[in-house]
């Protein structure tokens, strides 16, 4: 049997759940060893029981109480921002390796097919956010090809879909994923904005992506968004273009205003997307969710590989 490195999951809700399964559907460099919930009745950690793996319901003081704990290197962690910050001071300690699917931002930030393979050597790594994972790839599509003044994204998710953890955190889904459009998208400035959708049936993600650039043409920032939606369904299937990429030109006679930038002249890029769960644990609509366990478990199956291949040149 091929060795792989052993993981476990903080939180039992609906994302450690999803991403539970995925580990264990799609197995690769990692096996999950541990699931971790306060809730001994929790659906997450029945299913997880059913599956054989070693369970607790004492959060991070259980997991370390687990007989298993002394051989796990990765850890996820999907619960809170703020217990984030708890679980990481402590897992720290102990020389674990953190993904951390919070907006804490204690972490580098990672996109996968942006700079999924910086910062691996990191005892803390961040997802960013839903919207994050969905739009910083298209950003830095276009950043790639042109340089970016501005970019705004705003997401639309499901109300069905964001439950009491993403709303405790729209405040910090904001500001991290902001600081993200900038530090990895490559925009110079970055706004971000979440909508929670209450439309029955309940709608798929959708998510639009605004830059302002000079330096490209439209045909390059079209071929290098197109590129980048593929690298993004390489592992998250569901994520795709709603429809063509449109750009607006500005000059000095026709200034666009932005608040709290200023006027701009150049080149209005606007991308449409939508991004359908794989219906794993969450329904199709939650692609909110989906995407973040998808690119969370990427970033794993690195962190592993690496792991791994330290442990074979030892």
């Amino acid at each position: 049997m091929t060795a792989r490195i052993k993981a476990a999951i903080i939180g039992s809700g609906n994302i450690g759940t999803d991403l539970m399964i995925k580990m264990v559907k799609y197995p690769q460099n990692m096996e999950l060893v541990a699931v971790v919930g306060i809730d001994e009745a929790s659906e997450g950690l029945a299913m997880a029981r059913e599956y054989g793996i070693e369970t607790t319901h004492l959060g991070i003081d259980g997991l370390k109480g687990l007989a298993a704990y002394p051989q796990i290197d990765i850890v996820f962690d999907a619960t809170s921002a703020y217990a984030h910050k708890v679980h990481d001071a402590v897992l720290r300690a102990d020389g674990k390796q953190v993904v951390d699917l919070t907006p804490a931002a204690i972490g580098p930030f990672i996109i996968p097919p942006v700079n999924g393979d910086a910062n691996l050597d990191q005892p803390n790594v961040n997802m960013v956010t839903c919207g994050g994972q969905a739009t910083i790839p298209m950003v830095a599509a276009v950043s790639r090809v042109a340089t970016v003044h501005y970019a705004e994204i705003v997401a639309s998710v499901s109300s069905r879909s964001a439950g009491p953890g993403t709303r405790a955190n729209i405040d910090e889904f904001t500001r991290t994923t902001a600081a993200a459009i900038e530090k990895v998208g490559g925009a110079a400035k970055g706004k971000a904005i979440i909508i929670l959708n209450p439309a029955e049936p309940p709608m798929i993600m959708r998510d639009t992506v605004f830059t302002l650039s000079e330096g490209a043409d439209e045909d390059r920032i079209r071929a290098s968004v197109e590129e980048m939606v593929q690298k993004v369904q390489s592992y998250v299937p569901g994520y795709r273009l709603k429809q063509q990429v449109q750009f607006e030109r500005y000059g000095d006679n026709d200034r666009l205003k932005i608040p709290g930038h200023g006027e701009f002249t150049g080149l209005k890029t606007s991308i449409f997307l939508e991004v359908e769960g794989a219906g794993d644990y969450l329904p199709s609509y939650s692609g909110n969710l989906d995407i973040m366990t998808a690119a969370a478990k990427a970033t794993g199956e690195r962190l592993a590989g690496k792991i791994l291949s330290r442990k074979v040149a030892a």
